[in-house]
C-alpha cells in the first residue's frame, strides 16, 4: 500500500511533471520510469543521507532479505535478482554507466521502445535541471512517506 501511495504521489508531484518533460521527446509515454531512476540516482549521489560505504553496505543487506523472500517474490523479479545483485544495481545507480544500463534495461522490458539512446542523451543534456527537480521533489516524498507510514500504522493498531 506505502509503495502505491508514494508511486501516486511521484507521478503526480510537479518536479516529477517537469522533469518527464525532458525525456517525452524520447520515450514518450515511458518518461515516467525514466525519471524513477534518475531519481534513483541522485538519490544514490545524495551525501546528506549517506555515503558510498552506507549505500554499499544498505545495497548488500538488501539482496541479503531479497534472497531471504525469494519464494515470494513475483516471478519475473525473482528471475533477475541474481542479475541484480551480481552487477550490484542498487550501488552502480550512483555511476553514469549504471544510468545507461538501466535504461537500457527500461528499453528491453518496454513494448514500444528499441533504443536508450535519445534518452540517454536527454539525461546527459539536462543533468542539472534533472538534479534541480529531485532536490524539489525528494524531500517532499519522504515528508510524505513519513506520515503515510505514520497512518498507516495507527490504522494497523485500530
Amino acid at each position: 500500500m506505502l509503495h502505491r501511495q508514494i508511486d501516486h504521489f511521484t507521478d503526480t508531484h510537479p518536479a516529477t511533471h517537469e522533469a518527464k518533460q525532458y525525456f517525452k521527446p524520447a520515450v514518450g509515454l515511458y518518461a515516467g520510469a525514466f525519471v524513477d531512476v534518475i531519481y534513483d540516482h541522485y538519490l544514490a549521489l545524495d551525501d546528506t543521507l549517506h555515503t558510498p560505504q552506507d549505500l554499499s553496505h544498505f545495497a548488500e543487506k538488501t539482496y541479503d532479505v531479497l534472497e531471504q523472500f525469494e519464494a515470494t517474490l513475483p516471478q519475473q523479479f525473482a528471475r533477475m535478482l541474481p542479475f541484480m545483485r551480481s552487477q550490484n544495481w542498487l550501488y552502480n545507480y550512483r555511476t553514469i554507466q549504471g544510468i545507461k544500463n538501466s535504461f537500457g534495461g527500461l528499453v528491453r522490458r518496454a513494448v514500444y521502445l528499441n533504443n536508450s539512446l535519445a534518452a540517454f542523451d536527454a539525461f546527459m543534456l539536462h543533468y542539472n535541471e534533472l538534479k534541480l527537480s529531485y532536490d524539489s521533489f525528494f524531500p517532499e516524498v519522504k515528508s510524505f512517506a513519513k506520515e503515510q507510514v505514520l497512518l498507516l500504522s495507527s490504522e494497523n493498531e485500530s
